[in-house]
């Protein structure tokens, strides 16, 4: 994912369960049985759950093929090991017992250190990466998109199940994942250094045990030349997945213009930020939350039709246009991913119904929205 503000790439994170909802504690195996040498797949935390990441990609048709191309993969391995891919932020049913906890020396660091909220912070996430090379350059577009994270998240609102009920929440995974001591939206950055002695401070107490757990909603990656926004919950299908990552870059985009021409961020109070996430982690789609314009509540839709009409000539010219209308067009008709889950809820009463909704929804060759 390395590169300028032309290139992109997309972690996704799923969970693996069984037909009765239960989840299957056989990510290795999984990805052993996917036949994907070539391509970016690995277990997450918990071994109930797994995870891909495109490579650099120019475009949104092109990432749409790609994260296509890896659901495919993720899902024969699946299959293979008696599981379903399930596209959802949290896991539907209740479960019995706990979790063990990912291969890797460093999960098993996490867990000891971090204790048994561990076994609580059972999500899954969807990570846009946009090529921003320069650090000081990143961390002012990230001032930029403070703002945007309540419409980010809204918009990719897909977890309202927990434990086999409704929570309320459009995005329980939110509320679940800020939780960890390092999470939550970024502050306003005044510099390369300032951004530093954050991360010493979050070091020295061990609310980080390394700097890859600063988990920002928006973070520069440690690793690559990019810029990450976390803040959605997994998309159900691939279409959702790609809207947003087309959306984000084209939020970046427009930030790099204004930091070349000197426009200084609005220094929006964390607790304000904060606030609008809540809003949005609760209403999801359908609901309001802060226009990052004016602060006014406003429809979510309103916002990101605003969106796309000031880029019109933008993602048409990278050839995204058709894509992003008629995706926000269906999204208009069908509902949010946590809608859409409630809608299969409501129809019979049935968790198992809620299941199939996001397995099927997770399978590559689902429709989707615009097909």
């Amino acid at each position: 994912m390395a590169g300028d503000a032309e290139t992109i790439g997309v972690e996704e994170e799923f969970f693996l369960v069984d037909r009765n909802g239960l989840l299957v504690q056989r990510a290795p195996e999984a990805l052993d049985a996917a036949d994907a040498a070539d391509s970016d797949l690995k277990p997450e935390l918990l071994r109930c759950q797994v995870e891909s990441a495109t490579g650099v990609c120019g475009t949104g048709p092109e990432l749409y093929q790609e994260l296509t191309g890896l659901r495919a993969q993720l899902a024969r391995g699946a299959t293979r090991n008696g599981a379903l891919l399930a596209a959802s932020g949290t896991v539907v049913h209740q479960q019995p017992g706990d979790l063990p906890i990912g291969p890797g020396t460093r999960y098993h660091r996490i867990g000891e250190h971090f204790g048994r909220i561990v076994f609580g912070n059972l999500v899954c996430g969807c990570h846009v990466h946009v090529g921003v090379a320069d650090r000081a350059v990143a961390l002012e577009v990230s001032n930029h998109l403070r703002p945007w994270l309540p419409v980010l998240m809204a918009l990719s609102a897909n977890s309202p199940f927990l434990e086999g009920r409704d929570t309320g929440y459009a995005s329980s995974r939110h509320v679940i994942y800020s939780r960890w001591p390092s999470a939550g939206p970024p502050p306003y950055l005044e510099s390369v250094g300032h951004y530093e002695a954050i991360l010493a401070g979050l070091l020295e107490t061990g609310a980080a045990l390394d700097r890859k757990m600063i988990y920002w909603d928006i973070r520069p990656s440690e690793h690559q030349p990019t810029l990450e926004v976390r803040i959605p919950d997994v998309l159900g299908t691939v279409r959702e997945a790609t809207l947003v990552a087309v959306l984000v870059r084209t939020l970046v985009r427009t930030a790099l213009d204004a930091v070349t021409h000197g426009v200084a961020a609005p220094r929006l109070p964390t607790e304000v930020v904060r606030a609008g996430l809540w809003r949005a982690a609760k209403d999801g789609l359908e609901g309001r939350c802060p226009d990052p314009e004016t602060g006014k509540a406003r429809p979510v839709l309103a916002i990101v039709d605003d969106l796309v009409r000031a880029n019109h000539a933008r993602l048409a010219e990278a050839g995204e246009l058709d894509l992003t209308v008629s995706t926000v067009d269906w999204l208009r008709r069908e509902g949010g991913g946590a809608a859409r889950q409630r809608r299969a809820y409501a129809a019979g009463g049935r968790l198992d119904d809620v299941l199939g909704e996001i397995s099927e929804e997770a399978e590559p060759g689902h429709t989707g929205p615009g097909a």
